[in-house]
């Protein structure tokens, strides 16, 4: 059984090829964007569980995964640390210098990395990036300066969609799904 990447521009998968370090933001992608702010003073957020298992997939092929966002949030390093994320950034308001210090110290070029974002502290790291990658819940003006923008939705599965384009694109969609098929995982 194969992914199937029709939807893609064939252009575009060629560019997902080179990719060796996927970076997002994480209110808007990771989340659907939404704060809740409680009366203790405690705030939460919701995290998809699809996002999440694809984001281990992706590690498991060998691509490196980061999280850059504007906000300092607990449940951020937390949802970080279960998902094995070594590359957390938080309260960052100028993403595309992280990113590219990121990629220095990865020794990877600019254009071996996608960003997705969805607001204006990330479309300069959208532009500079290999593959810049938006949202449909992104404001137009955000969405038309990247390369692809999602079916799904933050916080409901487009990171998932992001790491699976990645993985076929990459050759690796066979064995990952040949693994669960016959019980490896």
């Amino acid at each position: 059984m194969t992914f199937d990447a029709s939807p893609l521009d064939p252009r575009l998968v060629d560019r997902l090829r080179r990719v060796r370090l996927l970076a997002m933001d994480v209110d808007g992608v990771l989340t659907d964007g939404r704060l809740y702010f409680h009366a203790d003073g405690g705030e939460s957020k919701a995290f998809h569980t699809l996002d999440g298992h694809g984001i281990k997939l992706a590690q498991r092929a060998g691509i490196e995964v980061a999280l850059i966002t504007g906000r300092d949030s607990p449940m951020v390093s937390r949802r970080a640390a279960a998902l094995g994320i070594a590359h957390l950034h938080q309260g960052v308001e100028d993403k595309l210098p992280v990113l590219r210090a990121l990629c220095r110290r990865l020794a990877l070029d600019l254009d071996q990395a996608a960003y997705c974002g969805d607001d204006m502290p990330d479309v300069a790291a959208i532009r500079q990036a290999g593959v810049g990658i938006s949202v449909p819940g992104a404001p137009d003006y955000i969405r038309r300066q990247a390369d692809w923008v999602t079916e799904r939705e933050g916080g409901f599965g487009a990171a998932r969609e992001i790491c699976d384009a990645l993985l076929q694109a990459q050759g690796h969609w066979d064995a990952v799904l040949d693994t669960y098929l016959h019980g490896r995982a």
